[in-house]
């Protein structure tokens, strides 16, 4: 019998943390800006240093200033005493028997030397025809989802751009997913002409990706410029848990497809699962998903669904989902429950979700059930954690007023 495969990267020879600023996460304009505010470049060639960089950055995934060959050797060495292109530290890195992997990737602020580092955790799905990466917005969460172990943990801070590009390109080295690179056995390589072990994006991972929006924008957009990363647009999906003010601007700024973690279907129910319904109830949230930019039968929403045993898997409970529904371009995902230590609820029986998918298929919707991944390495749906918890009530409130 196959086990989870832990790979230990303590003996790892890694460089000391910088204290040079980040040029990962801000924008080709910001890039520009940033040389010449630094002295490293005149305005003049600000734009064409900033396009240099930007592809060694994003295309080429250089993390050495002095593999830049077509920038002058000078800029190089000015570009090196200035910046850093620092990735984030794998604190842990475990194989699941199905091939799902999970990273614990460690952050320190190099604008705030004083504070701790903190830690979140990333996970890569490869499937036969895609390799999805669950991507952390923040470290911790507020929102405290009753079925969510993520949700038990304290919210720290916010993530910036920089740290949740930082998880795609670290796992895309990992998965020898830049050019020239080698590729783990399992690395997922897509068949049928596609080279890429990660081809979709998905922001589902630690945190509610609507709270931190500015960041998470600025990230999504240069995850998915042309000239860069080039992630479709279509290929990168934003789970919220119901952030209502913020929903509309996602698909009109951001122009990403949309996620909503569901879960119930009566307001009562939703607050204690989801609390955030509480601030934002069911029709506010369903209202602002239909007039969600761009949405038609091509772009549909997914609506995440939980299924709780004895909890909101009725048949009752299906076709209200269904009514409630009715209208939007939709896609339910039903999501067997993904047990935690310490968790209260059980996961729905395969008859019970059976019996929940076919009266909502039969109402029109596309109704697949999860198969949960990484289970045995705690890497599915709901279960990610981070050892950041651990910091000092005095710590943690020293990372919130940044």
């Amino acid at each position: 019998m196959s086990l989870a495969l832990n790979i230990d990267h303590s003996s790892a020879v890694r460089p000391a943390p910088t204290m040079r600023p980040s040029l990962i996460g801000l924008s080709k304009a910001g890039l520009a800006e940033t040389l010449v505010n630094h002295d490293v470049v005149s305005e003049k060639e600000g734009r064409m240093r900033a396009s240099q960089l930007w592809n060694w950055l994003y295309v080429n995934g250089v993390t050495d200033f002095e593999r830049m060959t077509n920038v002058a050797k000078p800029v190089r060495q000015k570009l090196s005493d200035t910046f850093n292109l620092d990735r984030p530290e794998i604190v842990s890195e475990q194989v699941s028997v199905d091939g799902t992997r999970k990273w614990l990737f460690r952050f320190r602020d190099p604008a705030n030397p004083h504070l701790p580092a903190v830690e979140v955790e990333t996970v890569y799905i490869p499937e036969s025809d895609r390799g999805t990466l669950c991507v952390s917005s923040q470290v911790g969460c507020t929102l405290t989802c009753s079925f969510c172990h993520t949700g038990t943990q304290k919210l720290v801070r916010n993530l910036t751009a920089g740290e949740i590009l930082g998880q795609i390109l670290m796992a895309r080295e990992r998965l020898g997913d830049f050019p020239g690179g080698s590729r783990p056995d399992d690395g997922g390589l897509v068949p049928g002409g596609e080279t890429r072990a990660i081809t979709n994006i998905v922001m589902m991972g630690m945190g509610e990706p609507l709270y931190n929006y500015e960041n998470v924008k600025q990230a999504l957009l240069i995850a998915s410029a042309g000239d860069g990363m080039s992630i479709s647009k279509r290929r990168i999906t934003l789970s919220t848990s119901g952030v209502v003010p913020y929903i509309e601007p996602t698909g009109r700024e951001i122009d990403v497809m949309l996620a909503i973690s569901l879960h119930a279907v009566r307001d009562d129910l939703r607050d204690v699962l989801v609390p955030i319904n509480k601030k934002w109830s069911l029709k506010e949230l369903l209202e602002a998903c239909k007039t969600y930019p761009g949405l038609s039968n091509a772009r549909r929403i997914t609506f995440e669904y939980v299924m709780l045993d004895g909890i909101n898997d009725s048949d009752a409970e299906a076709r209200e989902l269904v009514r409630l529904l009715a209208g939007i371009p939709a896609k339910i995902n039903l999501i067997p429950f993904n047990p935690w230590p310490g968790s209260n609820y059980g996961t729905s029986p395969s008859s019970r979700i059976e019996r929940f998918a076919d009266i909502v298929n039969k109402a029109g919707y596309a109704s697949p059930v999860r198969t949960p991944r990484g289970r045995d390495i705690f890497a599915a749906c709901g279960q990610l954690k981070s050892e950041s918890e651990r910091l000092s009530r005095k710590d943690r409130d020293a990372l919130l007023t940044l």
